[in-house]
């Protein structure tokens, strides 16, 4: 049986990413992804806990937007003070397991499982979310959509570690919401779910941002129908089954065939726009 080779928990990120840069390790941070898909009592290989840099957790506001550090529990989102806008990405927060899971899962680890279903990105996807990836040999910024790129893969190498979320300054405009569909109410995988964030002016849409996730291999954000919002008032009469179903190439599991993905994910989006719709009236 493979044991653990050494268990690293350095304080300073510089520590860290020399770490990485010397040979492969796997990153742990809350855990909550990495502990279920491990076959053993104890974690495999050797560990880098980045749990003890303290730099890699929190939330900032900076004149560029909203930097989220990698090791930001969904807790700490769900208690953050944010702009409307960002109202879609704690609701994301609240529905991402118990208050367990919550108090340790990360906003990084949910992206480096890449999981269609993560819950935290298409939240982040309405928001142009951009990741930051630094190793040893310098920093680079990717953005969300080009980062996951499949089940379980991400353009994340051996030698890098992410260490920031970057939602700019232009994203933090309007308001967003999130609604999520499963088999129950609760502690559930979703079979579908969708973010939208809207910007409107003088009762007409200015710019709209919508996105879709546990539907196709990954989230992704649906332009087709982003485009056929602006310049009109607030109506999901415009979201359709057909242009839906066309953006998000849904796939079936055990959760739910495509057909009833496609559907759902159109009902919902709906619904979510429906939702926002009347978080705007309330806020005028």
């Amino acid at each position: 049986m493979t044991v653990i080779n050494s268990y690293l928990r350095p304080s300073a990120l510089e520590h860290a990413l020399e770490e990485l840069a010397a040979g492969s390790l796997r990153i742990a941070a809350g855990c909550t992804d990495l502990f279920p898909s491990t076959e053993h009592k104890h974690l495999q290989g050797s560990i880098l806990d980045i749990t003890g840099i303290k730099s890699l957790r929190g939330i900032s506001h900076t004149d560029d937007g909203i930097r989220i550090g990698a090791t930001t529990t969904w807790t700490d989102l769900i208690k953050a003070d944010l702009p409307p806008a960002c109202r879609g990405l704690q609701l994301a927060a609240q529905k991402v397991g118990a208050l367990q899971i919550q108090n340790r899962g990360t906003i990084a680890g949910n992206l480096c499982n890449a999981s269609p279903a993560a819950d935290g990105v298409p939240p982040l996807l309405t928001l142009d979310a951009k990741v930051e990836l630094q190793s040893k040999g310098g920093t680079r910024v990717v953005p969300l959509h080009d980062f996951i790129i499949g089940p379980r893969k991400t353009v994340l190498a051996e030698t890098e570690l992410i260490t920031a979320l970057l939602i700019p300054k232009s994203s933090l405009t309007g308001h967003s919401h999130f609604l999520k569909l499963g088999a129950r109410a609760y502690l559930v995988i979703s079979i579908a779910m969708t973010s939208a964030r809207l910007v409107v002016r003088n009762g007409v849409v200015v710019e709209a941002a919508l996105a879709i996730g546990s539907c196709g291999p990954v989230a992704t954000r649906v332009p087709q129908v982003e485009a056929q919002m602006i310049g009109k008032a607030v109506d999901p009469v415009v979201i359709t089954d057909d242009v839906v179903a066309a953006a998000i190439d849904p796939i079936a599991d055990m959760r739910a065939n495509a057909a009833y993905r496609a559907i759902s994910a159109a009902e919902l989006l709906r619904r979510t726009v429906l939702e926002l719709a009347m978080d705007l009236e309330a806020a005028t």
